[in-house]
């Protein structure tokens, strides 16, 4: 097998009162920062970082996040990742995820930005355990090309698969490949640019979460489209059609604000990237 274009692991565990990182490795072109604490000493924040600007045809890249007993984390990308033009094989991203018993992750990458021509496929597989939870965004954003038309790119392929227990609870596999598929269709995109997907785990989640949730959603369906579902296990999704990242952003920051409020007594932590 082709060695990876990059490859990350890192490992975090609690220690008293605080999360810090017990395994870091990096390899090829993907790094990882050094553990920030913007406003929680319990949670530190990691920034994704990539070299070389975005991904190419045939790029391979591997992450393996692994949380202990109790451990926090915040993972965010240092900017957004860009799919080139991949003419032959697509540029290819494998995440594997371990949430311990009572750990708490949020992963809110910057947006997916696929150019002209661009293939891209995306597999992440999370592992959790009893007592912990989770918040998983995705952005997907439609890159420029020469003739300034939106959805220029050949494939995206997002698949995010969540076992609990070892047993497969979550199963979403999101594709769109705009030259077989009209991007302003029935079930698509539907006239809008932007897709946001979010998923969120954990055993705090009760009708009352929901209803909260859902009333807070009703100020932002102007100008966006917004679905909410429960899930088999105490969690909810949420796949919101929009017409900018900036719109999403808002959105799931509001989402993101309720959970750590109400699950964790947090205030909302800004990444600080602009």
């Amino acid at each position: 097998m082709e060695p990876w274009t990059g490859y990350l692991r890192l490992a975090v565990q609690r220690k008293k009162e605080t999360t810090i990182p017990s395994e870091v490795f990096h390899q090829g072109a993907l790094k990882v920062t050094p553990a920030i604490y913007l406003d929680d000493p319990q949670q530190p924040c990691f920034y994704l970082m990539s070299f070389g600007g975005g991904y190419v045809g045939g790029d391979r890249y591997k992450l393996e996040i692994h949380l202990g007993e109790q451990a926090q984390m915040l993972l965010t990308t240092q900017s957004a990742t860009k799919i080139y033009k991949t003419i032959n094989r697509p540029a290819m991203q494998e995440m594997n995820i371990v949430l311990e018993k009572g750990s708490y992750l949020e992963y809110m990458p910057d947006p997916i930005i696929a150019y002209e021509h661009a293939k891209y496929l995306q597999n992440t597989i999370v592992h959790m355990n009893p007592g912990s939870a989770m918040i998983y965004g995705d952005i997907i954003t439609p890159g420029w090309s020469p003739d300034g038309k939106w959805f220029r790119y050949h494939t995206l392929q997002i698949k995010t698969q969540v076992y609990l227990e070892d047993k497969l609870v979550v199963f979403d596999h999101l594709q769109l490949r705009p030259a077989n598929d009209p991007m302003e269709g029935i079930g698509l995109l539907e006239g809008y640019t932007h897709l946001g997907s979010m998923i969120v785990i954990g055993e705090r989640t009760d009708p009352e979460l929901i209803e909260r949730l859902s009333d807070s959603l009703k100020c932002c369906t102007s100008s966006a489209h917004i679905g909410l579902s429960t899930l088999m296990v105490p969690g909810f999704s949420l796949r919101v059609l929009a017409y900018s990242t900036q719109e999403i952003e808002k959105i799931f920051r509001s989402v993101q604000q309720l959970i750590r409020e109400q699950w964790f007594g947090k205030k909302v932590t800004s990444f600080r990237k602009y």
